[in-house]
């Protein structure tokens, strides 16, 4: 017995739920003759030594029969509970399987069926169904199916916006296997505590329907069946039905503990592999970092990004090219992430992402990503995201994640993957990688769990690093480092690096070129060389002097940007920045900036350009 289950909880539990699966399997092959044997002699008869709960109208053992007659009760409780089960899987997860506008559907049909209560559901299914232990199997499953199918729903949209899940995505993982392999898992204690609470539930709905002449028919007989004849003589032989009854309470009761104590060690208990099934052994092909324009990686123009009537993304347009590292800084709610998001082919309906162009590696992707740019985007894109700790599936190992990839998309076998997964732990420069690479992502550090989702993104050939907000929750000795190593791994391979900050003074110390987002756009395209003293936009002078340097006179308050950051839904008519800025006119007020380049090739939409200072 495992370590967890050593517990008075997991013994009672284990004692309880072995004593009824053996007497489910042993009972009927030992005791079948003597609870089926007619006594017209002791029809009816009280307790006795011969007959511990007495006999029935035909003088047979009730105490045997109860025994034999746990086979078929727990035998049909387990079916309608696994076909409750699985249908409401299927239902709740419909959203993450079939698509939002569908599964919004699936979803107010389960809401409509859990406002009626279960047994009334039950009596209606089996209606439906027809009398018999058939139809009452599939009305207990169906009538068990709507409340777990909620609690299915809830719990995967819970998880299925976390990061791990993007990146499986970013990975090419099929909808099905990002549903078995990340999000089940994660969900498993709830979903196992109410499957075994919905067995013990079944049992009493069989004993309900049977003794309503509804279940299991003649000969054949179960708990619910015997209940009904015990109660028959319930004041002069209570036992009669006593002992069915309370046959069901122990046996929901031993279902009841068992999920309880199993789904105290679900999620740390998944094996370091799975069965899973691959594509036909092939290398894997160096992706193209060349398109048309001759070293462009990624092209954006005019993307927009909208939610209904909200477009947080309008009108974007840059480029980035083999091995250049280019910084998009902003406050929160520039568009800074989703533009990252749309780049990913992350962004789900309601939301829309256009564009006049949107190419990576010379593959369009304004048209949903097909089994190809799956493949591409699996090998050749990688994402760092800001939460080190969500980035990681909490209930798989290191070395299964980074694996997954490779045996996804390079036809790799799971020890070819996992090798590889130790080899690009030791490029990120984890120490002891072989032992990393078996441990679970709350065994690492912050700074180790970003080096770690660095390497998954090494597992393939990337052209393209897109790294948002990577140091958000590391100190500065670990930002450093972290920094270093995407400067490193960018010069060693030519991979271009698209960095995602609120700090401008990292981004123009990493990056060659800085794009300055306000409201949705890009407000300035400017060298990162030329920061200080070039700036040339109000936004951007002011995000630099909103950051203290060792000269900073520390006498005086700290400089700050006047008002509030634009809603999406708010965006006023002509220059966004224009209510906080100290140059602003009435043409400011009225006309949009363009985004124009000057004869040193930035870029800037302000109508003030040259009074800047």
């Amino acid at each position: 017995m495992p370590k967890r289950l050593r517990t008075p909880l997991g013994v009672t539990a284990a004692v309880l739920l072995t004593a009824v699966l053996a007497l489910a399997v042993l009972a009927p092959l030992l005791l079948r003759g003597r609870a089926d044997a007619v006594d017209t002699a002791n029809i009816l008869q009280g307790p006795s030594a011969a007959h511990w709960a007495g006999t029935d109208g035909l003088g047979r053992d009730i105490f045997f029969r109860v025994l034999v007659a746990t086979r078929l009760s727990v035998v049909l409780a387990l079916l309608s509970t696994g076909l409750g089960v699985v249908i409401g899987l299927l239902l709740g997860a419909a959203p993450q399987l079939i698509g939002a506008r569908l599964g919004r559907l699936v979803t107010a049909g389960v809401n409509v069926a859990v406002a009626f209560p279960g047994l009334l559901l039950a009596l209606s299914f089996a209606v439906i169904f027809g009398v018999g232990t058939k139809g009452s199997v599939l009305a207990i499953g169906f009538a068990v199916a709507p409340a777990f199918a909620r609690l299915t729903g809830t719990l995967v949209a819970s998880v299925a916006e976390r990061d791990f899940v993007a990146a499986a995505r970013i990975a090419g993982v099929g909808r099905l296997r990002v549903l078995v392999r990340h999000v089940l898992p994660n969900i498993g204690e709830p979903l196992v505590v109410n499957a075994t609470v919905a067995a013990g539930g079944s049992l009493l709905a069989f004993a309900g329907l049977s003794y309503l002449g509804l279940g299991v028919q003649a000969p054949s007989y179960d708990w619910g069946r015997l209940l009904g004849e015990g109660l028959n003589s319930l004041y002069v032989h209570p036992l009669a039905a006593l002992v069915p009854g309370a046959a069901v309470v122990l046996a929901g009761l031993a279902f009841n503990l068992t999920g309880e104590a199993v789904a105290r060690q679900i999620g740390q208990s998944t094996p370091l592999f799975t069965a899973v099934r691959r594509s036909p052994r092939q290398e894997p092909a160096a992706p193209s970092t060349v398109d048309k324009d001759g070293d462009t990686v990624l092209a954006v123009e005019n993307l927009r990004v909208s939610f209904g009537e909200l477009t947080p993304v309008r009108g974007l347009s840059f480029t980035i090219r083999r091995g250049e590292a280019v910084g998009v800084v902003g406050e929160s709610g520039s568009g800074k992430s989703l533009t990252a998001l749309a780049v990913a082919q992350l962004i789900e309906a309601p939301g829309e992402v256009r564009a006049d162009r949107l190419e990576f590696a010379g593959e369009d992707l304004r048209h949903g990503p097909s089994r190809a740019q799956r493949r591409l985007l699996g090998t050749s894109f990688a994402m760092v995201f800001q939460d080190p700790m969500s980035s990681f599936n909490p209930t798989q190992r290191i070395g299964r994640q980074l694996a997954e990839p490779a045996v996804q998309h390079q036809g790799l076998s799971r020890r070819e993957a996992f090798a590889r997964a130790v080899d690009r732990l030791r490029a990120v420069r984890l120490p002891a990688p072989e032992r990393r690479a078996h441990q679970f992502p709350h065994e690492f550090s912050g700074g180790m769990r970003q080096r770690a989702m660095i390497g998954m993104g090494l597992m393939g050939t990337p052209a393209l690093i897109v790294a948002d907000e990577p140091t958000t929750a590391l100190d500065v000795t670990v930002q450093r480092q972290v920094l270093a190593l995407l400067e490193d791994i960018r010069a060693a391979d030519s991979v271009a690096l698209l960095l995602i900050s609120h700090d401008i003074t990292v981004v123009g110390q990493v990056c060659q070129r800085v794009l300055v987002m306000y409201a949705g756009r890009v407000v300035e395209d400017v060298a990162a060389a030329a920061l200080p003293a070039g700036a040339r936009h109000p936004y951007t002078r002011a995000l630099l002097a909103a950051v203290p340097h060792l000269g900073t006179d520390r006498d005086l308050p700290l400089t700050v940007i006047p008002g509030r950051p634009v809603e999406p839904g708010e965006v006023p008519a002509g220059c966004a920045f224009a209510p906080r800025c100290g140059y602003a006119d009435e043409q400011c007020r009225r006309e949009e900036p363009p985004l124009e380049t000057d004869a040193t090739g930035a870029r800037v939409a302000c109508w003030h350009v040259g009074e800047v200072r």
